[in-house]
């Protein structure tokens, strides 16, 4: 069985996406224009803003991404059948974490009244359909990989409406979309999971590129193609203006403006050119950054490293600094604890900040929660023959 050093360079994207995440969830519990409109609204946004939520959209798709890749290189040192027991009992596992730490950590809400289905879930349901996948023939898995990304906007037009069985189905499949179960009960699918098992297959397939026939100098040369091929792919694609995205660009008052709006691609569930113009521009990372060794870069490689562990802390933190911000600025502890989504609560009208105070809190979330995740990654080292850190 081929063996395989960690590849450092999917660790330093890794740990850049989990920082950049973290600044979208802040802009969620802190940002006073977060709970009056979207921000890639064209008629009420900023470029600033605009673009502090638009450079979060490539923190799902890589993160989804890379775990498939990371599955291939567990393959390369692991038996099939050994690597798809990990791969069903960890999705299983993250998919109870959506349901239980996770929703806690967004709603505080001891009744889960609001159950939502979000990347860890979709991140979960894949490894457990990867668990099966990587059985097939290679070709046959990039193959289905790439029909999910590149045709399921097809499926756009058909929607099943109600709260029904059906509609909840055809939701978990590819529609976005949120069901009143009860009085006191509401499923919401932000992240069908057509478009998403989709990309796991195919970050798997990548980590072809990572085996050891293939030289450093081979692989940088085959990343910039497929990086730049996938960037050329959305210029031409969204530049015609049918296909690829529901949501279709129009020139704008301004020329900035109009830049926005080419670059407003949907997210749910993720566009055929929302993928491509957030992997297109990561594996382009990857292939410039395998020798990037320095302070900053090794520090954010230990994000990397734990990104699940990172992920968790990260929700409880800023949710804890926003309760606090909300009870100093004259509201309750009980309005920061939601059965709606954040930004929805009737009981935070008129809460929120400026955009740089976002900002300053994102680097005070980040600042603290280095040195944990730092202490975490050393005692995972250390205690690596423990099973269930593996899950963590």
């Amino acid at each position: 069985m081929t063996k395989s050093a960690r590849i450092e360079s999917i660790d330093l994207l890794r740990g850049i996406v989990m920082i950049v995440m973290a600044l979208d969830h802040v802009r969620d519990y802190f940002h006073a224009d977060a709970f009056l409109y979207d921000p890639t609204d064209m008629s009420k946004t900023s470029v600033i803003l605009f673009f502090t939520r638009w450079v979060t959209h490539f923190c799902a798709p890589v993160f989804i991404f890379l775990a498939g890749t990371s599955a291939f290189l567990i393959g390369l040192r692991r038996s099939k059948k050994d690597l798809s027991g990990f791969l069903l009992k960890r999705g299983l596992w993250l998919v109870f974490l959506e349901l239980t730490i996770v929703n806690f950590a967004w709603f505080f809400n001891f009744h889960f009244s609001l159950i939502t289905l979000f990347v860890i879930w979709a991140l979960g349901i894949g490894m457990i359909i990867l668990a099966g996948a990587i059985h097939l023939p290679f070709k046959i898995t990039l193959a289905i990989g790439l029909l999910m990304v590149v045709g399921h906007n097809l499926l756009d037009g058909f929607r099943i409406e109600g709260d029904g069985a059906s509609a909840i189905l055809w939701s978990m499949v590819h529609q976005f979309q949120g069901f009143s179960l009860s009085q006191d009960f509401f499923l919401f699918i932000a992240y069908p999971l057509v478009p998403w098992v989709g990309v796991m297959l195919l970050g798997y397939c990548f980590g072809f590129f990572y085996q050891s026939s293939y030289s450093r100098e081979s692989r940088k040369q085959m990343l910039l193609y497929v990086g730049f091929g996938l960037v050329a792919l959305f210029v031409v694609i969204r530049f015609i203006n049918g296909y690829g995205d529901p949501n279709h660009w129009s020139v704008q008052p301004s020329p900035v403006f109009t830049v926005l709006s080419f670059l407003n691609v949907t997210k749910y569930p993720p566009s055929l050119l929302y993928l491509l113009v957030t992997l297109g521009p990561a594996i382009l990372f990857l292939a410039i950054s395998e020798n990037y060794f320095g302070t900053a870069a090794q520090r954010v490689k230990i994000l990397g490293r734990v990104p699940m562990f990172y992920y968790l802390l990260h929700l409880y933190l800023i949710h804890l600094l926003a309760l606090v911000a909300a009870m100093l600025t004259g509201y309750d502890a009980s309005d920061m604890v939601f059965d709606t989504w954040v930004t929805n609560s009737p009981n935070l009208a008129g809460y929120g900040f400026s955009l740089w105070v976002v900002y300053v809190v994102w680097i005070g979330v980040v600042v603290i929660l280095y040195p944990l995740c730092k202490w975490y990654d050393r005692y995972k080292i250390e205690q690596r023959s423990k099973w269930w850190l593996s899950y963590l």
